[in-house]
């Protein structure tokens, strides 16, 4: 059941005497993995973000110094995921349902007594969720600590890896979730579908972007037809193996100086 979490880090394997017996349960950690089942092109499956978030959180975890108390909840496997509704096989939920779920979730450690919460959220579409449901969380609890955070938004080298066209346009499906994919769940890959395909360039003058400080509305089919937005043919299990080791570095610090947190 625990995937790719270190049994001895996963809450759900505690019993509700652990939970009562924790001590300093105000500094521990807990961390909600929030991915999605969406379409990632031909070549990859539905579970790319939400195995990225497990995988990543994971490996955190294994290295983390065993005197900070942390611990994943089960990972939400279904998001926001309705900019790729045109293509089969992505589930979604409503901005609304996902709210209201992170929101119970909240209360219900909250009254077991924890006061710390990371929303480890895996998917691009859905951060202001996130964000939404930290500060009302806080706002109604105000010992409450609650951290919206992307999983790859920590210090990790993947640009330094991916061509300049690809750090700036590969946001679906390209080289980066690829090649993390080859190196966690390699049998689910089907390199020989892969395609390279990347969304019209707006003019060269034009302050807006897709994902950027100034951004426009968009679906999936507005941008690719094969669903992917970058090139995933030249993905390695090399880069991803570096991909995953560089990021779960930077959870490692996030984890910690939240551990160290005072409001």
């Amino acid at each position: 059941m625990h995937g790719f979490i270190p049994p001895s880090r996963f809450f759900p394997y505690l019993t509700w005497t652990d939970v009562q017996a924790m001590p300093n349960k105000e500094n521990v950690v807990l961390i909600q993995p929030v991915g999605a089942v969406e379409q990632h092109g031909p070549h990859l499956p539905l579970i790319v973000d939400a195995a990225i978030g497990a995988a990543v959180l994971g490996k955190a975890l294994e290295k983390l110094d065993t005197n900070i108390p942390a611990y994943a909840l089960p990972n939400l496997y279904y998001g926001k995921s309705n900019e790729h509704w045109h293509f089969p096989g992505t589930i979604t939920l409503s901005a609304e349902t996902l709210l209201k779920t992170l929101t119970e979730v909240g209360e219900s450690v909250y009254r077991a007594g924890f006061r710390k919460l990371v929303l480890m959220n895996s998917h691009g579409g859905q951060p202001q969720v996130m964000d939404i449901v930290a500060r009302d969380l806080h706002v109604k609890y105000s010992d409450f600590f609650v951290f919206p955070l992307f999983t790859w938004r920590v210090p990790h080298i993947t640009g330094e890896l991916l061509t300049p066209k690809e750090k700036k346009l590969g946001i679906h499906a390209g080289d980066a979730e690829t090649s993390i994919m080859l190196a966690i769940l390699p049998e689910q890959v089907k390199m020989d579908a892969a395609v390279v395909e990347y969304p019209p360039q707006q003019p060269e003058n034009s302050l807006l972007s897709i994902e950027g400080k100034l951004s426009f509305a968009w679906t999936t089919q507005d941008l690719s037809k094969s669903g992917v937005i970058g090139d995933p043919t030249v993905a390695t299990k090399d880069k991803g193996d570096r991909i995953l080791e560089s990021v779960s570095d930077g959870w490692v610090q996030v984890i910690q100086d939240i551990f160290a947190f005072k409001q």
